[in-house]
């Protein structure tokens, strides 16, 4: 058994980046009653969105490649007629995301998915995602993908697995480390030193 060790420079980040895809809407899983509504956000204000989307995965976890984006980068995929963008709310405050791009034909990528600590351990995970299942296939898609990584929960993997999607490709990303570049706050996932 060989293995190789690839340095990281000072001031990045690596992740190992798992893909995965359906061709098929797996059997709807048994749900357990949350009180939530889905949301749909056809213009969102991008503010709000960067707060949602910090909260979900910037504080705990590395979700940083939306904060980076100026407005008018961010407004050109947010805005789009073929992407669609959903929160979860709970008396009044949003506290999940869910964001399904249909920019290629025939495909959609569940392009970010994810809860605030507050709504995990609950099963409002399995609750979004088969909201999710439901609007991919609800289109006249062949294949709904998704890719997670290392940086991210370590429960995203198993879930979307237990979804029904199936790992079939893997890669390593480097990137510059977001809390040295101020697009998150240092104390930002903490599990992750910064170097």
């Amino acid at each position: 058994m060989t293995s190789e060790f690839w340095d990281v420079p000072v001031g990045k980040i690596a992740a190992v980046v798992t893909h995965l895809q359906m061709f098929e809407r797996p059997a709807p899983r048994k749900i357990p009653s949350i009180t939530a509504e889905l949301v749909a956000h056809a213009r969102p204000d991008l503010d709000w969105y960067r707060d949602l989307f910090t909260r979900v995965g910037g504080q705990h976890w590395m979700w940083f490649s939306r904060l980076g984006m100026d407005d008018a980068d961010l407004s050109a995929i947010l805005y789009r007629d073929d992407v669609q963008l959903y929160s979860v709310r709970v008396d009044g405050r949003d506290e999940g995301v869910l964001e399904l791009d249909f920019r290629v034909s025939g495909e959609c990528e569940l392009g970010y998915f994810g809860l605030t600590p507050a709504m995990v351990g609950m099963g409002a995970g399995r609750w979004l995602m088969e909201h999710a299942l439901d609007k991919a296939w609800g289109s006249k898609n062949s294949r709904f993908h998704v890719h997670t990584c290392t940086l991210d929960s370590p429960q995203a993997l198993p879930f979307y697995v237990r979804s029904g999607f199936t790992a079939y490709h893997r890669q390593v990303e480097i990137a510059d480390d977001p809390r040295k570049t101020g697009v998150l706050p240092r104390d930002s996932a903490p599990q992750e030193p910064i170097i």
